[in-house]
């Protein structure tokens, strides 16, 4: 049986990288007695797949690992016992049923949400104007870029892939392009920002949550990944 795991990280586990995360699900699963599937071979492991890595330093509200499972009890229940075994900063927010065709996590991310909160002592002097020319570098046709890969550097256009920008309060809310193919990281867009007014880019000013991670269902509409799962009565 497949199951997706969505959970929330917050406070200092934000600076445990991907692998010690992996790492301590492992031991959770073990800790709660969930009863998981494990590959065979020489050397078995959990059968476990995480949707998107989170950079460290980043919170989240919104992080989905697959797990596949023998046996399983209730969603509210497992929720419950899997909780009693984590520290209070990482805490599991649903755990859902998938379809045996269903694709991993991994696969079908699209796109993610993300929020930015300046940092005390790098809030802009004038707010208004800060936000003006944020909507301003938004409002262009195009936000050609050269971005760095495995074999170089490309020169791409970012404005298509940032579906939504726009201010949160004293804050800041994009949803961007996420997954294998094109992977847009809410600094990058800011550091284009900051460069297209020829304003120094402060690496630190913003504390970056992600509020959700999508994948698209069969007529292409980005859906948050917990609704392709069911909950288990």
């Amino acid at each position: 049986m497949k199951i997706r795991i969505k959970f929330s990280k917050q406070g200092s586990m934000k600076f445990i990288g991907h692998l010690d995360i992996m790492r301590y699900f492992q031991k959770v699963m073990r800790r709660a007695e969930v009863n998981i599937r494990y590959s065979e071979g020489f050397s078995p492991h959990q059968i476990m797949s995480f949707a998107a890595p989170l950079g460290v330093g980043i919170t989240s509200s919104g992080e989905y690992l697959d797990i596949e499972v023998l046996s399983t009890d209730t969603s509210k229940v497992m929720v419950d016992r899997l909780n009693n075994a984590m520290v209070e900063e990482i805490r599991i927010l649903s755990y859902r049923h998938l379809g045996d065709a269903s694709k991993n996590a991994m696969s079908l991310v699209s796109a993610a949400d993300y929020t930015l909160e300046f940092r005390e002592n790098y809030i802009p002097a004038n707010l208004e104007e800060f936000f003006e020319n944020l909507e301003s570098f938004y409002r262009q046709e195009h936000i050609f870029i050269v971005k760095p890969t495995k074999r170089g550097q490309k020169e791409m256009d970012l404005k298509p892939l940032v579906y939504r920008l726009e201010r949160r309060g004293d804050g800041i809310f994009m949803q961007v392009s996420t997954g294998s193919t094109d992977n847009i990281k809410p600094e990058l867009v800011m550091e284009e920002f900051y460069k297209s007014r020829q304003w120094e880019y402060p690496r630190f000013a913003f504390q970056i949550q992600r509020e959700e991670v999508y994948g698209r269902d069969d007529s292409g509409r980005l859906i948050p990944l917990e609704e392709f799962g069911e909950d288990i009565e």
